[in-house]
């Protein structure tokens, strides 16, 4: 005979409650009815994971200003070209900061030829 403790079992779910406008209702009435969801709480969960996979947040590093400035070199050398928003993200570093340094490569010439 096995017994489980069932106070540390943790809920795999979560379940969340939200309102909705009697026109928002009726158009996810008419997805349902149309076959493209089989529930409201299908459309809401398919809802959540779509604008989950939209929305990236950007984690910033605080790192010292050489180190930053050779990253970012770095990352020109290995990409040729890049947007500094691109650098901003994909280094998780200050936006501004990408920017002055991007500046201060250029001004020393560095990026030339890159």
């Amino acid at each position: 005979m096995t017994f489980v403790n069932h106070k540390n079992l943790k809920p795999t779910a979560k379940t969340v409650g939200t309102k909705l406008t009697p026109r928002e209702f009726e158009e996810v009435s008419e997805l349902i009815d149309n076959g493209l969801y089989l529930s409201v709480s299908d459309f809401i969960r398919e809802s959540i994971r779509d604008k989950l996979k939209a929305t990236k947040v950007i984690k910033l590093r605080d790192i010292d200003y050489s180190i930053a400035k050779k990253e970012v070199l770095g990352y020109y050398r290995n990409y040729n070209e890049a947007y500094d928003y691109e650098v901003s993200e994909d280094l998780e570093l200050d936006y501004k900061l990408v920017r002055q340094i991007t500046e201060e490569l250029e001004q020393e010439g560095r990026l030339q030829g890159i």
